[in-house]
């Protein structure tokens, strides 16, 4: 069996962080039955304790990309991933809606920078024809923490009750924790088993692009990033929804018990794995063939965009739920095709400002993480109806891509610093 290099080790340990901030943020949607009749919660309140995430998760976007891009990867990562631990643990010692409230936003204290700060070691570890793959399969795995949540949750509800579970998930965060530290470095060249072959294929072949902390030019790569912030805005909608809600979905609309909304809504979850690998594949593919930036992040995006809310339509015409269950798994996998591009984006706009740039991008997913679910639980509590909210999904899936042949990938960021320099020179 072939050993993985060092580059294939680091993108493994981001692989394995995807998946586990994704089952820490999602886990309180499986544990929501339990947690809503203990507390006594309507589908109000508990949307609010689902957006409680989504607040410092906003906030933490953009300066947390900027710690990384200014610290480094390994330390930034290091206390993000402290302080995402503590906050799961300690959700699972919460005994009133306030503290359940504050722990969850201690949770996007620390998850706000993670995926950020883990684009801006990839900028330094992956080859740039490798970016889309490198993006599809960290969200991929982060799918894949969606997927077996619900289920590894309802397991260890019934084991150890809903706050032991989160309290066993937290413990799992530290190890990880410690593993990033031990390994990781934010320089590949300083990496004790790098040989010169393998930083050949690096970028700047694993060396620092400067040796100062670069100072980012904050108003022009602002306004150049954000067509793309508004379009991941769009996936994000629908994403937030899906991750939050759709246990309780099938739970209420169904009938169903726990576990058996958990097998249904981790099968649709599944879906989006195999969407996360294919966009990605599909993307670095249409690059290395045709050189074309535009083509392999645009056109991947718009498909993705378009099949998905094609997808979503039947859940309108039919009561049935294997039809349901399969039209908001195809449509999820559709959803899915767009990460891969998408998360590639900031490193082939931005380079070495390219953790702000992501956290810039999103942003736009952290503000839908705050609206859509809180828009979704008034929605059913005012309507009675856990179908309509999914309409929101279908008007800006349209938006997201009519929008995406603005972000133009194929036009690198002009640092106005660089300019200045050669003008001088």
């Amino acid at each position: 069996m072939k050993r993985l290099t060092p580059s294939g080790n680091v993108l493994f340990l981001l692989c394995l962080m995807y998946l586990i901030t994704y089952i820490d943020r999602v886990n309180v949607a499986t544990a929501a039955p339990e947690i809503r009749r203990e507390l006594s919660l309507t589908n109000t309140q508990l949307g609010l304790i689902f957006s409680a995430f989504a607040y410092p998760y906003l906030l933490f976007q953009v300066f947390g990309g900027w710690v990384g891009d200014r610290f480094g990867p390994r330390k930034t990562l290091f206390v993000c991933g402290l302080i995402w631990a503590a906050a799961t643990i300690l959700t699972g010692l919460a005994g009133t809606v306030l503290t359940l409230f504050l722990v969850r936003v201690l949770l996007g204290v620390g998850e706000g920078a993670t995926f950020p700060v883990a684009t801006r070691a990839m900028q330094s570890w992956t080859p740039a024809s490798r970016r889309g793959f490198a993006q599809g399969i960290t969200h991929a795995f982060a799918r894949f923490g969606n997927a077996v949540t619900p289920p590894l949750v309802a397991w260890l509800i019934a084991l150890v009750t809903w706050r032991g579970s989160f309290v066993t998930l937290g413990l799992i965060s530290v190890l990880w924790v410690i593993a990033w530290l031990w390994y990781f470095r934010d320089v590949p060249a300083e990496h004790k088993s790098m040989t010169p072959e393998l930083l050949a294929v690096l970028p700047n072949q694993g060396h620092p692009l400067h040796v100062e902390r670069p100072k980012v030019p904050w108003g022009p790569l602002t306004r150049r990033m954000m067509p793309v912030t508004i379009v991941y805005f769009c996936y994000g909608w629908t994403l937030w929804l899906y991750l939050n809600w759709l246990p309780s979905f099938f739970l209420n609309e169904y009938q169903l018990d726990i576990r058996q909304s958990a097998l249904f809504a981790s099968a649709v979850f599944f879906a989006g794995v195999v969407g996360d690998i294919a966009g990605g594949e599909v993307s670095d593919h249409i690059l290395r063939t045709t050189g074309d930036l535009k083509r392999a992040r645009r056109n991947v995006v718009v498909a993705g965009f378009l099949g998905s809310f094609v997808c979503l339509l039947p859940i309108f015409l039919t009561t049935n739920l294997n039809l349901i269950a399969l039209a908001l798994g195809a449509a999820f996998f559709c959803a899915e095709l767009v990460i891969g591009p998408m998360w590639s984006i900031p490193m082939d706009i931005a380079g070495k400002y390219s953790g702000t740039a992501s956290g810039l991008m999103n942003t736009g997913s952290a503000a839908a993480a705050i609206l859509s679910p809180l828009t979704f639980g008034i929605v059913a509590d005012l309507t009675g109806s856990w179908i309509l909210p999914f309409v929101g999904s279908l008007g800006l899936l349209l938006v997201g891509a009519t929008l995406a042949p603005f972000m133009h990938p194929e036009r690198p960021f002009a640092d106005p610093q660089v300019a200045a320099a050669q003008a001088r020179v």
